[in-house]
């Protein structure tokens, strides 16, 4: 078997060492960012020192218009005040509501395990190896809670944090904006960045200090600690599902209110003053694209954590209390946040960014290159942390793997992520033919586009789900189960960059609303909305990261599932796991049913708002009057807060009734089954959204003579790509990327209760 090359000592200082440079490195990049002046005169003194760097010199465009950059930069520190406002407030709203059910779920959580031995304080032996004695079922269930509590809050500071640097940032980009396409990309980058690093290694940090706490009661009782571990998944995860519901129908029902009576109704630009929803959905994209995104991930990071940990402490690693391998995937993610802030560096120091057109490949070369040198990282990390042979549990039995195997396993994860990535900017970038389809078939109006959008959707799984197949089946067959969920953890070792780059879009967007409103140069408005167009896709190419993680994380959850609720076989012939089956496919449609009815109906209330202001404030329309901005943002809060809570129940319920009422074996179905569905839907619901949103700016931007055949803003063809954009809104930003938290988010819940829906599951089987 022999041992690892890293000693225990060098484990115990890499991990927080490595957790601890990802926050100085986010600190570093926010100091940079704040060094750009939100009062006037200062935004053109400071920063002079780099002319001709990152930009074409540091002249500014206004002193080259005639305009007052005064006004400018103080009208933009107001409407980042606004924004930032609107923001606060309502993550505050939502958290107050998520709190209430955090304290709940939290005694639920220690009820149910607490009882799987009758409250008792006394050892009992041990699930896998019934010789040995392991701390009490009662112990379990407090430190689940315990760790659950911990999760919940460290995605909510997650989301928070997130927030305010992408407000702290959008008005700073626009300002820099003035100077040339590649400060401005800096900027927005940088501040990306800043929420890539300090969610990775907050994330690592918290559940490393977790780990070591929990393990000065358990001891030896490694089965014990890690199964209480996982109560960290699902606090992230379930927060991410509020986040991600609760912040899509914010942003989708402003964004929809705004697009249709704004521009096709009354044919006015995007982001424009006199708008009514124009704040609201400024505020939209931070609390739903940042915000939600960021649980999100953090969630998908937990769960594929615990699902690794919980296996190998039933492995030889926890058998035989090999401190170093069993903390193999803390220890490939701390590897992870180095290697992103090398590729960081890539973007923000070592290239500069002169042309617009240099944007997409700059964000595109940060996937290859962290891809590329984490590959390396984790053959060294596999090399020293891992023995050369050792044993992994497998349904029932130990098999043998080697260590080159479990890196295979990792890097087929890593690579895998890749090509989702690649595939979904091929169906999502305006740069390429099938967008450039959809955006043709707008000649012929709304419905051709609709058609088109919708089989582009359906196309794009193909390629994806052959990467996740393969992945499944090659890390499956070298290291059962475990393999899976390193797999998973090969895909999110890259977090930070992928952060960085999904971050990066939401306060682009930002950044050309403020230029919108505060009436800057157009000149500007066509830096950031080419800002904007790139990171539209890749936020696609996120929610493509975030979905394929999303199915290994669930399969390794699943797996450790049924190995902990002692299921030997799940088999589809039998009549418990078929009706599992079948209905776990109906959850994504009812769940996706519900997020897209709650868009509609608050974009309907938004809708009637914004028509109502335009027909009886007089001088709206001329500029000479201010909209009721604050209106509109409340009819977005209010209708959120309501309506994420029948969404969220729906996914937190569903595992606790199957379990209790029918038991684990039809629970496994249900499982399998939403997992199964949810993933197909979530890929083509963003990419059709994203690829409708694309062909929209297609139009607008008319680069290519095509694009100019189809314009200009306000033809027909333009309208047909707007209505089609609307459609795609919910499908891209609630729908879509809230059906991977579905998938996780059952796994994990079950996986928590396991040892009660194996004890007292299966009610109704047992009446009748």
């Amino acid at each position: 078997m022999g041992s690892p090359v890293l000693p225990d000592l060098g484990t115990e200082i890499l991990i927080p060492v490595c957790a601890i440079i990802g926050i100085g490195f986010s600190l570093f990049q926010w100091l940079l960012v704040s060094k750009v002046k939100l009062t006037p005169g200062s935004a053109a003194s400071k920063n002079s020192g780099g002319a001709g760097k990152n930009g074409h010199g540091d002249y500014l465009i206004e002193e080259e218009e005639g305009l007052n950059d005064h006004n400018i930069v103080l009208k933009c520190a107001e409407i980042q005040n606004a924004i930032s406002e609107g923001a606060t407030s309502f993550l505050f709203t939502e958290y107050q509501y998520v709190g209430i059910f955090m304290v709940a779920f939290a005694i639920l959580i220690f009820v149910f395990l607490g009882s799987v031995e009758g409250f008792s304080t006394k050892s009992q032996p041990c699930t896998y190896d019934p010789l040995k004695l392991c701390k009490p079922a009662l112990a379990t269930a407090g430190f689940s809670t315990i760790a659950f509590m911990l999760g919940a809050i460290t995605s909510v500071v997650s989301g928070f944090l997130g927030m305010k640097i992408a407000t702290y940032a959008n008005a700073r980009t626009t300002l820099e904006a003035r100077k040339g396409v590649g400060k401005a990309f800096i900027t927005a980058f940088r501040s990306g960045a800043v929420m890539g690093f300090l969610l990775a290694a907050n994330g690592l940090l918290v559940l490393y200090i977790a780990i070591n706490l929990f393990k000065l009661y358990y001891g030896d009782d490694w089965e014990g600690l890690f199964e209480a571990i996982t109560g960290y998944g699902l606090g992230g995860s379930s927060m991410a599902l509020f986040g991600r519901v609760g912040g899509g129908i914010y942003t989708k029902a402003a964004d929809v209110g705004a697009d249709l009576v704004g521009k096709v109704e009354r044919n006015i630009p995007e982001d424009d003053p006199r708008n009514p929803a124009v704040i609201a959905d400024n505020v939209g994209d931070n609390v739903g694209d940042i915000a939600g995104m960021g649980s999100d991930l953090f969630g998908s990071y937990a769960e594929s954590s615990c699902a690794a940990l919980v296996v190998a402490s039933i492995s030889s690693f926890g058998i035989n209390h090999e401190f170093t391998p069993m903390l193999y995937p803390l220890i490939v993610s701390s590897v992870g946040i180095i290697v992103c802030l090398l590729t960081t560096l890539f973007a923000t120091d070592f290239f500069e960014i002169k042309a617009v057109n240099e944007i997409e490949p700059a964000l595109k070369n940060q996937l290859i290159i962290s891809t590329v040198l984490m590959t390396i990282g984790v053959a060294v990390v596999s090399w020293i942390a891992l023995p050369s042979s050792f044993t992994i549990f497998n349904f029932g039995t130990q098999k043998v793997v080697k260590n080159w195997q479990l890196f295979l396993c990792v890097a087929v994860g890593l690579w895998a992520g890749l090509i989702i990535g690649f595939v979904t900017e091929y169906y999502t970038s305006n740069a390429y033919s099938p967008v450039q389809d959809v955006a043709d078939s707008c000649r012929t109006g709304a419905a051709t586009n609709v058609i088109f959008g919708l089989a582009l959707g359906y196309k794009s799984v193909i390629i994806p789900i052959f990467a996740i197949a393969v992945s499944i089946f090659v890390s499956f067959s070298f290291a059962a189960m475990y393999g899976v969920a390193v797999a998973a953890l090969g895909m999110l070792s890259t977090i930070a960059t992928g952060l960085a780059i999904d971050a990066y879009g939401p306060i682009s967007d930002n950044a050309g609303g403020i230029a919108e409103m505060a009436g800057m140069s157009h000149r500007i408005r066509e830096r950031t909305d080419a800002l904007d167009a790139a990171g539209n896709t890749t936020a696609a190419i996120g929610k493509g990261f975030a979905i394929g993680s999303a199915a290994l994380v669930s399969l390794a959850l699943f797996g450790a599932f049924v190995s902990r609720a002692a299921i030997s076989t799940v088999d589809v012939l039998t009549p418990k796991v078929f009706i599992g089956f079948i209905v776990g496919a109906m959850l994504p449609y009812w769940f996706s049913a519900m997020t897209m009815k709650s868009v509609g109906s608050a974009a309907l209330k938004m809708v009637e708002e914004v028509r109502r202001q335009f027909n009886t404030i007089p001088g709206l329309m001329e500029g000479t009057a201010k909209p009721d901005y604050a209106t509109c943002v409340k009819i977005s809060t209010d209708a959120s807060i309501k309506e994420m809570i029948p969404p969220g129940a729906l996914v937190m319920l569903t595992p606790l009734i199957v379990g209790i009422f029918f038991g684990v074996e039809t629970l496994s179905g249900v499982l399998a089954g939403s997992l199964v569905s949810g993933v197909q839907i979530a890929i083509s619901a963003s990419n059709t959204g994203g690829a409708w949103d694309n062909a929209k700016k297609y139009i607008e931007a008319g680069v290519s003579e095509h694009a100019r055949s189809l314009g200009p803003k306000g033809s027909d063809p333009h309208k047909a790509a707007v209505i089609g954009d609307t459609i795609g809104d919910p499908l891209k930003d609630t729908s879509g990327p809230s059906l991977n938290i579905l998938i996780k988010l059952m796994a994990v819940e079950s996986l928590v209760f396991a040892p009660f829906f194996a004890t007292h599951g299966g009610l109704l089987f047992k009446i009748f």
